[in-house]
Parts: C-alpha cells; sequence; structure tokens
C-alpha cells in the first residue's frame, strides 16, 4: 500500500472456517500459496486501501492472513460467521470502532474465494466511487458466461419453458447477439459505512460500476472451481510478482 490519500479505506475481506461445498478452501493451496493470500497480496498493493482486515472464526486463518499482511484485530463469533456479508462488515466496523475508535470514510469488501482479481480493479472500483458523489457504492462486475434470457425451468407440470418469460418458444436456441448484456458481481464492493447504518445492506441503491474480464472473476465455491483455477494460471501463468496475469 503505497497511497497518499488522505481518506481512511478499509478493505475487509471474508474468511469464515467453515464450507460446504469445499473443506477449509480459504487455505487450500492454489498456485504456491492459500486461496485466501491472493486477494489480502492484491489489496495490499491498492493505490487507495491503507488497512486491510480479514474477518474470520479461526485462529489457524488469523495467524495466515497474518503472515501474509493483512491484520486480524479480533476473531468473530460463530452466529457473524454464518451469517451474511453485510453481517460481519457490520461488526468489523464495530469492533474497529469500539476497540480502537476507527471509522473508516469508505470500506472494500472483498472476498478470500476470488483469487485473480488486480489491484488496480480495486482502485477502478474505489475511483468510480468518488467520481459520483450521489452514488451509495460501486461494484465491480464481469459480463455473464450464461445470459438469464438463455435460461430455462420446469414447472410442475414437467414443461421446459424460458425462465425469463415462461413460455414454450424461450427454449429455442436463439443467437447470442440478439440479448442485452447481462453482468454478475465479481466480488469488490467500494461503500461508505453510512450505506450500511441507513439502508441494512452493503451496496444501498444508487450503485456504479466497474466491469472487469471473466477470468479475474472466477469465484471458487467448488472443487470444479478449484480445476478451472488450476488451468487458468497454467495457461496464463503469473507475474514474477505471483499476481495473476
Amino acid at each position: 500500500m503505497t497511497s497518499t490519500n488522505p481518506k481512511k479505506i478499509l478493505a475487509v475481506i471474508g474468511a469464515r472456517s467453515g464450507s460446504r461445498g469445499v473443506p477449509h478452501k480459504n487455505i487450500r493451496d492454489l498456485g504456491g500459496k492459500p486461496l485466501m493470500a491472493w486477494i489480502i497480496e492484491t489489496a495490499k498493493k491498492s493505490r487507495y486501501v491503507n488497512r486491510v482486515v480479514v474477518c474470520t472464526d479461526s485462529a489457524e486463518y488469523a495467524k495466515i492472513a497474518k503472515r501474509y499482511g493483512a491484520e486480524v484485530p479480533y476473531l468473530q463469533p460463530p452466529e457473524v460467521s454464518e451469517g451474511t456479508d453485510f453481517e460481519y462488515v457490520r461488526y468489523a466496523l464495530a469492533q474497529l470502532k469500539e476497540k480502537e475508535g476507527y471509522d473508516p470514510d469508505i470500506i472494500v469488501r472483498l472476498m478470500s474465494v476470488v483469487p485473480f482479481q488486480k489491484a488496480e480493479d480495486i482502485d477502478s472500483c474505489v475511483e468510480e466511487l468518488l467520481r459520483h458523489p450521489d452514488a451509495d457504492s460501486s461494484v465491480v462486475v464481469a459480463e455473464a458466461r450464461q445470459n438469464p434470457h438463455k435460461a430455462l425451468k420446469i414447472t410442475p407440470e414437467g414443461r421446459l419453458v424460458s425462465f425469463m418469460t415462461g413460455e414454450g418458444k424461450g427454449v429455442e436456441p436463439t443467437k447470442r447477439q440478439w440479448y442485452e448484456k447481462a453482468y454478475f458481481r465479481a466480488n469488490i464492493v467500494a461503500t461508505y459505512p453510512r450505506v450500511l447504518r441507513e439502508t441494512g445492506t452493503i451496496v444501498g441503491n444508487h450503485v456504479r460500476h466497474h466491469a472487469i474480464p471473466q477470468e479475474r472473476a472466477i469465484d471458487i465455491d467448488s472443487e470444479i472451481d478449484f480445476v478451472i483455477a488450476e488451468a487458468l494460471l497454467k495457461e496464463f501463468g503469473m507475474r514474477n510478482s505471483g499476481d495473476f496475469v
């Protein structure tokens, strides 16, 4: 973190020890280091972030997070770890305020399971928020590989219909360029503490965006995701710094 930015910008990374899909995925090896180490190192390279805190319920995870340069000022209780992103971010703000009197100007919510994002993705997200004083938040997104207009569902009667329209004619394949582009959240959010207090959400109502390539938005939630991540590393490699190219 080499920023001279006067604002207090806090990166909060969730890394709970429990995982239904892949046990202890946050500390599983990916490219020679624990999964959660990737986003910690990325946050540390941001030009804007000047504090990186990992929110975890595990002393083992805390030790690993500190090794890679993050702070772990407390261990969160199980009910917070098992809750929503909003709950662990709110808890982090409360703990830092109570114990240190620390109140950030901007919060950057990051996820330990999205390893290939770059510091420039974080910085662009923060810049988008700062460019729009009336915005509540800025979210990093990537174009969806599967457009929702192509999704299908099965009715109670067993008919296959379009998920969007409920009509059978939506089942017929159509050209991709006919659809409006769709995006999914890529798990970087820049927001303000007031948004959490006033709206009970992380993003609020007026949400800006910054788009990144699909390969930088991979979210590891299953064994197949690890296989894909390893394949991406093999295909694209890493820079000498250890970053994903």
